[in-house]
């Protein structure tokens, strides 16, 4: 990706929604994500929907994306998951939904880190972009966290844009 582009697109692009978010962070790709407490199983359940405009991490000019999140502080292996790997694609269909026993007064406490990789065999995977999700988060972040929280029972889902920060070690 050519520097100049960046800093056309920068300068040319007056009404940035985002003043902080630097375009290259936008081209990271979206996640869109559903979250919904369940009361009376005093469980968390996340929704992996899909993703869009990925970004492309092998020479094929695709990636072969998968998504793992994690609720933090780590709980163990109970608070891993991942997604299954989708082959050749940059906007990627999960529907895959994972669920995590928490009390509800313990949840606004918690951050669930939610990152994009791209599957390599035989080589580390690579991280394309990611969001946390919790009482730490700001704007769009933090507010689905809260609908999540006070709408329990429903589900709410949000598209989030992944970017390159808090990448977490490949494991």
């Amino acid at each position: 990706m050519g520097l100049e582009r960046i800093a056309q697109t920068r300068e040319g692009n007056s009404q940035a929604v985002d003043p902080g978010a630097s375009v290259a962070e936008e081209e990271r790709g979206r996640i869109l994500v559903s979250l919904m407490y369940i009361t009376e199983k005093s469980s968390l359940i996340v929704g992996i929907i899909r993703c869009a405009h990925l970004a492309a991490m092998d020479s094929n000019g695709y990636s072969d994306p998968f998504v793992k999140i994690v609720l933090r502080p780590d709980m163990g292996k109970k608070s891993k998951y991942k997604t299954s790997v989708k082959k050749k694609t940059l906007n990627p269909e999960f529907n895959e939904e994972f669920s995590y026993e928490v009390p509800l007064d313990q949840l606004a406490k918690k951050t669930l880190e939610i990152s994009v990789w791209d599957y390599d065999l035989g080589m580390s995977n690579d991280f394309i972009g990611g969001v946390g999700l919790g009482i730490n988060a700001k704007g769009e972040r933090l507010k689905h966290w809260f609908e999540c929280l006070k709408n329990k029972g429903k589900k709410v889902e949000y598209w989030h844009t992944l970017t390159q920060q808090g990448a977490p070690s490949s494991d």
